[in-house]
């Protein structure tokens, strides 16, 4: 790498005069300067870009808490099931975001709507780039396609999975990616002109862009489908549906809870951007903590409220309810944890996890069947925080992390008038109708050519056995029966 300081040895022999030494003098003194400048230039990259990589695999862990979270959640008969279609996100999402999503979202110069650049990676500019950021964004694509995984989960037929997938991963998400986090973007809060209402949007870590386009993906698809068997009696009354493990839940939520320091913090892509002037200066490090301590104060305060909001409601302690809103407040803090206050998110997580209760609680009175409520938790928790930046974000921390624009608009309670709050309704309406007409119509489609649902048969009998060859959880009472025998139990275990 270049050194962005260098040393003329021209310039510095004016300055040593003409001795007959002061040109060998100033040659060996450039030549110093400029190796050390290069040194500190190539660890600054080098730091950066291992920052970025970390929070890539952060990121990717998640994948494996959304696997145990889904796994959980479902009846033992569908986890074989739900356990490969997460993996398939992962391995599906790979492709497809290569030779398409990637160029669609952040293929510069473009125009507003879509990217036109670096197909397959093809002429990649590494020095604007580099490949750590390519595998960020994956990353956070199929983090949007497991979501909608869990809405449909237990009741779809394995080859829709694979449809919808790909299509999500190569181009629905990209191109709400592009919209809201190119550079070219016709919403994004770092286009270098035409700003959307004087501001852009900020939606620094994809409430809008990663969770409410997966909650709407997901929405159409449980709703086309229609519930699961059982899931409401004749009368049309909510009967439950227990997922089979609460072990695997509740792990599942700490790695998705340690992914997310990843997820949040790891979206300034770099680390030792120095903000500030007139020697007042301060390191990006310090926003990064204070992202890593809003999106931990959000959590925590959403599954402290939902735990008491749903002893209220129903007089149980739930775990399973706790998880789901501790994770709501995640999904809601995701937007706005680089610009905004500690405080501020805490009354994000607790508005969070009243989102979350009634929007179950409408879901079961309109009959909407969603095994891990990850329509009402992604979709409503994400649009409440795509709200809640709008009214919170900090004048002071807007300008730290979108720096270029003195003016730009910021939160509506904090004294920054309606403009942000304008854009982020506008992004909110746009990812709906855009999923909606491109996930939704792909849905109905599958669901006329009867690639969508599964049979009722196979439903009974679990996915697990009718389609992937076996259930995940084998009981061998044969080899019991013969070790109590052999030990003299009798012949009962």
């Amino acid at each position: 790498m270049a050194g962005a300081f260098t040393c003329s040895a021209s310039d510095l022999h004016n300055l040593l005069g003409s001795g007959e030494n002061s040109t060998a003098a100033a040659e060996y003194i450039c030549g110093g300067f400029n190796a050390v400048a290069n040194k500190f230039t190539d660890t600054s990259f080098a730091v950066d870009n291992t920052y970025l990589l970390f929070s890539t695999y952060l990121v990717f862990a998640m994948q494996l808490g959304f696997a145990m979270l889904c796994a959980g959640s479902v009846r033992a008969k569908n986890t074989m099931n739900i356990m490969l279609t997460n993996v398939l996100d992962a391995a599906t999402g790979g492709i497809f975001f290569y030779i398409f999503g990637f160029a669609f979202a952040f293929g510069t110069p473009s125009n507003g709507f879509i990217g036109k650049h670096f197909f397959g990676l093809n002429d990649f500019p590494s020095e604007s780039f580099d490949y750590g950021f390519f595998l960020f964004q994956w990353a956070f694509a199929i983090a949007a396609a497991g979501i909608t995984s869990g809405s449909i989960a237990e009741r779809t037929q394995f080859v829709s999975y694979l449809i919808y997938s790909s299509f999500l991963t190569g181009l629905v998400y990209p191109i709400v990616a592009h919209w809201f986090w190119s550079a070219d973007g016709w919403g994004s809060p770092v286009r270098s002109e035409n700003l959307l209402f004087g501001s852009g949007v900020i939606d620094f870590a994809g409430c809008g862009v990663v969770h409410l386009v997966g909650a709407v993906a997901g929405f159409w698809g449980a709703f086309i489908e229609g519930p699961r068997i059982g899931r409401f009696d004749h009368e049309g009354k909510s009967v439950s549906i227990r997922g089979h493990s609460g072990t695997l839940i509740v792990m599942g939520t700490f790695l998705l809870w340690f992914g997310w320091y990843g997820f949040n913090p790891g979206s300034f892509l770099n680390i030792l951007k120095i903000y500030g002037e007139s020697g007042n200066f301060y390191g990006q490090w310090s926003a990064i903590g204070r992202t890593a301590v809003t999106t931990t104060l959000a959590g925590c305060t959403a599954a402290l409220t939902t735990l008491f909001g749903k002893r209220i409601q129903t007089g149980h302690w739930n775990v399973t309810d706790v998880c789901n809103g501790l994770l709501g407040g995640f999904a809601a803090i995701t937007a706005g944890c680089s610009v905004v206050d500690p405080w501020a998110a805490m009354i994000c997580g607790f508005v969070a996890a009243c989102v979350l209760i009634g929007c179950n609680l409408l879901a079961e009175k309109f009959q909407y069947d969603d095994p891990l409520e990850a329509a009402q938790l992604h979709g409503g928790c994400g649009t409440w925080g795509i709200i809640f930046t709008a009214l919170f974000a900090k004048k002071q921390y807007v300008n730290e992390v979108y720096s270029g624009s003195p003016d730009r608009p910021y939160g509506l309670l904090m004294g920054g008038g309606v403009r942000l709050l304008a854009a982020h309704v506008v992004q909110i309406l746009s990812i709906v109708a855009w999923v909606s007409v491109t996930m939704g119509t792909m849905f109905f489609v599958l669901q006329k050519l009867n690639l969508l649902r599964i049979s009722p048969e196979e439903e009974m009998a679990g996915l697990d056995l009718t389609s992937h060859g076996g259930l995940a959880y084998e009981y061998h009472e044969e080899a019991d029966q013969e070790y109590a025998k052999k030990r003299g139990f009798g012949t009962t275990v």
